[in-house]
């Protein structure tokens, strides 16, 4: 998978990408990820990338210019690392990370991690000139029904989600198969050594040896604590089976 992202803060986004195991897969060339810093394609002579916005309002909106010139030159990196691997270049997948958007969910990320390549912009102030949205965006994702100061957190979220689902990128890989979400049901409480601790004790069926018994009590609990935590998803679920 190789990540573009569009954004004012490269810092943030190169942090957050070059830890752990998503260093790990970076390294081992599993993932790549390329930051396109949007005020250097700014043509104004003060690097401005923002303006006041026509009918008033609080706040400042982020212009077109430098945004457009970004994703060409976005686009033209596209192409050159296509002919040097000798592959046809596909059609961009340019993601604005906006409330505005579909919500992130798990099948959400699962679609996408069947993408070869993916494109990120992160808006700050009061959001982007809409022009240049319908130029260059062709999805638009949320990761939840709240406000925050730019687009890069979400866009780690998203990339990080999707990341994980690439084949290699988790040591175990069936461990991606069996998460939350996964079956539409929350995860079964999981449990390591020692057997007790502070007076609480490991199930015992986890400690039969009964794969069946096992799996049939994971079962159950994902069931009772989506029912419990997440009673939307219980009602989905039971909608799906009947």
């Amino acid at each position: 998978m190789n990540y573009y992202v569009m954004t004012l803060f490269p810092e943030l986004i190169e942090k957050g990408m070059h830890t752990g195991v998503l260093y790990r897969a970076m390294e081992e060339k599993l993932l790549s990820l390329e930051c396109f810093h949007i005020r250097e394609y700014t043509v104004n002579r003060h690097k401005r990338v923002d303006d006041y916005t026509y009918g008033g309002g609080a706040g400042m909106l982020m212009a077109c210019q430098p945004i457009y010139d970004c994703y060409r030159a976005v686009e033209t990196r596209r192409r050159l690392r296509a002919w040097e691997q000798g592959r046809k270049e596909k059609p961009a997948h340019v993601i604005y990370m906006s409330p505005q958007g579909r919500v992130f969910t798990q099948s959400v990320a699962e679609e996408l991690s069947r993408e070869e390549e993916l494109i990120f912009l992160c808006g700050h102030y009061e959001g982007i000139d809409e022009r240049v949205l319908e130029e260059v965006v062709t999805d638009t994702i949320s990761i939840g029904d709240y406000v925050l100061t730019g687009g890069e957190l979400p866009a780690l979220v998203v990339m990080d989600s999707i990341s994980r689902l690439i084949p290699g990128v988790l040591n175990n890989d069936v461990s991606a198969e069996t998460e939350s979400f996964t079956d539409g049901l929350l995860e079964y409480p999981q449990y390591t050594r020692p057997e007790e601790w502070m007076g609480k004790k490991v199930p015992e069926v986890l400690l039969s040896g009964h794969h069946a018994k096992v799996e049939a009590w994971r079962l159950e609990q994902s069931l009772l604590r989506t029912k419990e935590r997440r009673p939307d998803l219980y009602e989905k679920y039971l909608e799906e089976r009947t």
